[in-house]
């Protein structure tokens, strides 16, 4: 009977309160992420951003000529501020999410939610994680497609290159002022809503149909990967285009609004131009996404043990 009654209260009152929770297995999340899928993202950004004619042939030609200027190091060019930034906001985005949730049960935490609602809450999550994604992915596309040699800014002068995050992020808001760092926010709203959205309903569609497959409703390893893996490639569906605009804008302060990225890129060439580099990204989305996921759930299930 005492051993029920302690049962009950924990059921109750978790040892760690779930926001603490969503926190903490989201931040381990987040740094997974970035170990697994940093290396394909700086050849997607480099791949959005190169001139006209293009100086790669495609990602493998990109791969090869960054190895051969730089090594293997080339590959994480700009990881600190991802590994930095992204724990954090993975941290926020599962906390959100959560709370959004929490939010739509009303309460009623027993309550299961409709594959809609879980998109909810994923949408709403993409729209707090938007005005922390902007001027981290900022900082980090700086870096990842900067000339070692330096750049040519926005008064035509020539500028050594960046020495890392915070030489960059104290460069920039010292050049364009605060609002600097928060360049592309719009886009990466239109971007984080709808992909967080699909992101959430892929992987919550995903768990249950596996578990309807298992007798006990349990799933595995393999379940658990392949559901994060998939929900990664479905993220990018209703968001690529929306990124290569961001990724252009932010990276070329000439730009003095969203219309010019666009014409300019449909001009270089058509409609292929909003999908460049989404070779690399796809080939980044379900490795990194299944090990984000894995790793939040691994956390999450560690916590409420105790």
């Amino acid at each position: 009977m005492a051993l029920q009654l302690q049962q009950q209260q924990r059921e109750k009152k978790p040892l760690i309160p779930k926001l603490a929770q969503d926190l903490i297995a989201g931040t381990i999340g987040g740094w997974a992420q970035v170990v697994v899928g940093h290396p394909p993202d700086t050849i997607k950004v480099r791949l959005q951003t190169q001139p006209s004619p293009p100086i790669y042939n495609g990602a493998i030609d990109c791969v090869r000529k960054l190895v051969q200027e730089e090594g293997a190091k080339g590959l994480y060019r700009g990881v600190m501020s991802p590994l930095a930034g992204i724990g954090f906001c993975n941290a926020v985005m599962f906390m959100t999410n959560g709370w959004s949730r929490r939010y739509l049960q009303n309460g009623d935490e027993k309550k299961t939610l409709s594959i809609v609602e879980i998109g909810l809450a994923g949408s709403m999550a993409g729209s707090v994680m938007a005005f922390l994604n902007c001027p981290i992915e900022l900082l980090k596309v700086k870096l990842q497609t900067q000339d070692p040699k330096g750049f040519i800014n926005a008064s035509g002068k020539h500028e050594p290159a960046y020495k890392g995050v915070l030489d960059c992020g104290l460069r920039t808001v010292r050049a364009q002022g605060l609002s600097g760092i928060y360049r592309g926010m719009g886009v990466t709203l239109l971007r984080d809503s709808p992909s967080y959205f699909s992101y959430f309903v892929a992987y919550e569609g995903l768990k249950r149909l596996f578990q309807a497959k298992k007798k006990d409703g349990e799933i595995g390893t393999f379940e658990l990967l392949m559901a994060g893996g998939l929900s990664g490639l479905a993220a990018w569906i209703p968001a690529y285009p929306q990124d290569v605009i961001k990724s252009n804008f932010q990276n070329d302060v000439r730009y003095k609004n969203l219309n010019q990225v666009i014409r300019t890129l449909y001009r270089s060439g058509g409609t292929k131009a909003f999908f460049n580099g989404i070779g690399p990204t796809l080939v980044r989305a379900f490795p990194a996404n299944a090990a984000t996921f894995f790793a939040y759930e691994m956390a999450m299930s560690f916590m409420q043990r105790l």
